[in-house]
């Protein structure tokens, strides 16, 4: 039986804290972020000891037309440079790129000449192959590089241990376990966790965790897997992202014991600019809806929807999830 690794009192130095809130949350308001919002964010993230910020999308201008959203689905080199300059921080900066959805051939600069840090290539298990290809050129061009399998909740047991494996031999340096749907719970977590671990070790790679908080058990599952050796874990200011959103980076910096994380300046922000959103009429955050999706482990997508009808007629849509399950 696996051991948990260290305990509530003890600093882990393994582990990387990851801030989503431009990416995840971008999807909340089109990756329409103001440079003020982004820059203190940044300002933030830097004296609350955050590890990487992930700056949004490289996204295919091709398949997406620029005036239809923010500069954050794109993260042109110059648009992240505004904001940080050479990046003189300890905190390094990442972007991700979906299996795809990406010209990663031709958007990509060499390391050396780029301020990014780390390139998340996201994909679904059938994609795995394509992602490993992206892997490898990322890699070769200095980017650390992580692979997050969405939807993993849908997937069975074989194709998980096929994929890792598949992963686990390319060039990458961590794999995320990402609950999509918000659909897992603390004990299913744990054991994808250390199926994760138990190949990503053998392998030499980390492994690391996205929670959605569907069924409000991102937090729960975040400091669960962790606590069985995940080392690399993402979060939002306020829990902003996707549908239900995300663990609360709130949660997380006031759950880990290392002096390195401060939440003051991260509470500062939250006063300053996420209130704000939130009164503008921005919406993420847990809900009856995201509950139901996140229970019969599907896709947001309906949800969101019923979202953004303004609709509260909870008993005919779970009736209607029920009929087309």
């Amino acid at each position: 039986m696996a051991a948990r690794k260290g305990n509530l009192m003890s600093v882990r130095a393994d582990i990387k804290v990851l801030d989503a809130t431009l990416r995840d949350g971008g999807l909340c308001n089109n990756f329409e972020f103001s440079d003020e919002f982004v820059t203190e964010l940044y300002k933030s993230n830097v004296k609350s000891g955050v590890d990487y910020m992930e700056f949004g999308y490289k996204a295919s201008k091709n398949l997406f037309k620029k005036t239809d959203y923010g500069k954050w689905k794109f993260c042109d080199e110059e648009d992240i440079r505004k904001i940080v300059g050479e990046n003189v921080s300890d905190m390094k900066i990442a972007v991700m790129a979906d299996v795809g959805r990406c010209d990663y051939k031709t958007d990509f600069l060499p390391k050396c000449e780029s301020v990014v840090d780390m390139v998340r290539v996201a994909c679904y298990i059938h994609q795995i192959p394509a992602a490993v290809e992206m892997i490898e050129y990322l890699h070769n061009l200095g980017y650390e590089t992580t692979c997050n399998i969405m939807a993993i909740s849908q997937c069975n047991s074989n194709q998980v241990e096929e994929a890792l494996e598949m992963i686990c031999a390319s060039s990458v340096d961590v794999i995320y376990l990402v609950d999509s749907y918000g659909s897992l719970y603390p004990e299913n977590a744990a054991e994808l966790a250390k199926e994760y671990l138990e190949i990503a070790e053998k392998n030499g790679k980390k492994v690391g965790f996205h929670g959605h908080n569907n069924q409000n058990l991102a937090f729960a599952n975040t400091i669960e897997t962790l606590s069985y050796g995940v080392s690399y874990v993402d979060a939002t200011a306020s829990g902003m992202g996707r549908g239900a959103g995300n663990c609360a980076m709130e949660l997380l910096l006031g759950f880990l014991k290392n002096p390195k994380y401060s939440l003051y300046s991260l509470l500062e922000f939250i006063e300053r600019y996420m209130i704000p959103l939130k009164q503008q009429g921005i919406v993420w955050g847990y809900d009856l809806q995201y509950l139901f999706t996140g229970q019969l482990n599907r896709h947001p997508r309906e949800a969101m929807t019923f979202t953004a009808e303004g609709r509260s007629d909870y008993c005919e849509f779970y009736k209607s999830l029920l009929e087309n399950f």
